[in-house]
């Protein structure tokens, strides 16, 4: 705990107010009762929601089922031939929501000006590795499909995402690769990119910064179906053959963050392997930052730094 006192104001009361609670670890009980425990916790985490031009509720036939979807449009998005951000929320696979991340959600559309399209995807351990991705996936495919109807520019359709989320981002990023219309963007937030969890972060800040070395091994072993998953690129995108080819890529790092190395080395062997990046550091900040709005003003800040580089990116492939 030495580097508490370099912690930002807000990482420090919300972990103050975690300890507060009280609540047992994740991992000393069943998904159910974490979803229970996370679906109290963050709306005392997240701000007020900020209006925007239209939000509403779409279910799709999925993979597994019906999927249901949260489509936003943006102040000042355009009624057609919209950029659109396809994002996926974190929870390690096991836990969270349309509600949990509606305040991330609302930022993108405003800031970018775009459509969100936020699915309810399914969730391990019910719906083991690869359900997640499978749905995402049919979500990238109706967004394509049915452009015309919901104002998407098919050619400016980004992906994005948290954690958990950031890595379902970065596998989707890779398997869109060669796509007729490829992705213009990853944004990725603090992303899960290596299941082995060797990474020296997860000694650094393995206990008493909010997510612990011990639950994110629960929130794996609950989405693999076996070990032999953790080596495959779908589960650890590090370990893909090659990166080349990706969409430009967007990487927040939060400083006090178990995630942190192996997002630092994602970004690297994008960077290696060719594609464009830019990283943004938030050294005094936990893991799950930018959904404590409450809190602070680096959420909003960090999706800020995204859609920048997003804007930026589709200026350079403008050119």
């Amino acid at each position: 705990m030495a580097l508490t006192s370099s912690l930002d104001p807000q990482a420090q009361k919300v972990l103050d107010l975690g300890r507060q609670a009280g609540e047992p670890p994740f991992e000393t009980g069943p998904p159910d009762e974490a979803r229970r425990v996370y679906e109290q916790s963050f709306p005392h985490l997240q701000g007020e929601r900020e209006p925007v031009a239209a939000v509403g509720e779409r279910t799709i036939a999925g993979p597994g089922g019906r999927l249901m979807l949260r489509l936003y449009r943006g102040q000042g998005a355009p009624a057609a031939d919209s950029p659109a951000l396809l994002y996926l929320h974190g929870g390690g696979w096991v836990i969270g929501n349309l509600d949990s991340h509606d305040e991330i959600c609302r930022w993108f559309a405003n800031i970018a000006s775009c459509i969100v399209v936020s699915p309810d995807y399914r969730l391990a351990p019910e719906h083991k590795f690869p359900a997640a991705i499978e749905d995402c996936r049919a979500v990238l495919s109706f967004m394509r499909e049915t452009a015309d109807d919901l104002g998407i520019d098919t050619r400016r359709i980004a992906v994005g995402g948290d954690s958990a989320g950031g890595n379902l981002a970065t596998v989707l990023s890779l398997m869109s690769r060669g796509d007729k219309s490829p992705l213009t963007a990853q944004l990725l937030l603090y992303p899960n990119t290596d299941a082995t969890q060797t990474a020296d972060s997860y000694r650094r800040f393995g206990e008493g910064f909010g997510l612990t070395a011990s639950t994110m091994a629960w929130f794996r072993d609950h989405y693999i179906v076996d070990a032999a998953d953790i080596d495959d690129w779908r589960v650890s995108p590090l370990k893909a053959a090659s990166l080349a080819g990706a969409p430009p890529a967007f990487v927040a790092i939060a400083g006090h963050d178990i995630l942190a190395d192996e997002g630092e080395a994602y970004a690297r062997q994008l960077k290696a392997d060719g594609v464009p990046v830019v990283v943004k550091r938030w050294p005094g900040q936990i893991h799950g930052f930018v959904s404590m709005g409450r809190h602070g003003p680096a959420s909003r800040q960090a999706v800020e730094a995204a859609v920048a580089a997003w804007r930026e990116f589709d200026r350079s492939q403008a050119d």
